[in-house]
């Protein structure tokens, strides 16, 4: 068993994102045949907007998001960020890169070189970045993890003394879909398509990959009724 990784070190700032918003959305069925997933209506704003807003919210100045199923529809709507109070710039995927090799290439189109968040555009939560970043280990990641929701029960990790490891019973997660990377994770891989999964995988079998169990609010608005529910829970508990 490999040791802890010990206590948090001290404050790391994370001013960059990355939102994955490339998917074609086949879980949303029907709702994606006339607008991408990202421009779901969830509470009084689409649903890149409510995650662009909460990345602004914690600090994050530059985001880069990637494009391919209508993508055309998602920069019309957005602009350049200035009335979020952030500058976007756009990833375009003329073939799906999967969402490894989409981080990669949006990546590349941020300024600075200190951590960067990823975050799907299918979840909205108040994981807090901060918190993440101060765990990502040299090299690695921090992952935020949260309860099984109903539709995934068996989770993605388990959780020891802060560091992600095999799902175990008793002690077993799903990924939240967020988190903060160092983005020399990402300097070494050879293949243009390559998925996020495998990154983590990777990062769990060398060690380097940090959980936080996030207990506040978090949406997956993937499918049609948790994307209804949620929109039902924003207008009762607004942001």
């Amino acid at each position: 068993m490999r040791a802890p990784l010990g206590p948090p070190g001290p404050p790391m700032y994370v001013d960059r994102a990355v939102v994955l918003a490339a998917g074609l959305g086949t879980r949303l069925t029907w709702l994606t045949r006339e607008r991408p997933k990202a421009l779901m209506h969830v509470g009084d704003a689409t649903a890149i907007e409510a995650v662009i807003r909460r990345l602004a919210a914690q600090g994050i100045r530059d985001i880069a998001i990637n494009l391919h199923h209508q993508g055309d529809a998602i920069t019309e709507a957005l602009g350049f960020g200035e009335r979020f109070g952030v500058r976007l710039v756009y990833s375009r995927e003329e073939k799906l890169l999967d969402s490894g090799g989409g981080v990669r290439q949006a990546l590349s189109l941020l300024p600075g070189q200190g951590l960067v968040a990823v975050h799907n555009v299918d979840v909205l939560s108040n994981v807090p970045l901060r918190r993440l970043a101060t765990r990502v280990p040299p090299g690695g990641a921090c992952l935020a993890l949260v309860a099984n929701p109903p539709h995934h029960l068996q989770g993605d990790f388990g959780l020891e003394s802060g560091r992600v490891v095999l799902k175990a019973k008793g002690n077993s997660f799903t990924f939240a879909g967020i988190s903060v990377f160092d983005p020399a994770v990402f300097a070494d891989w050879s293949a243009a398509v390559f998925s996020l999964s495998s990154v983590l995988e990777r990062l769990l079998a060398d060690g380097r990959l940090a959980g936080y169990r996030h207990q506040g609010m978090w949406l997956d608005i993937g499918r049609p009724r948790d994307l209804f529910a949620a929109s039902r829970y924003l207008h009762t508990y607004p942001a």
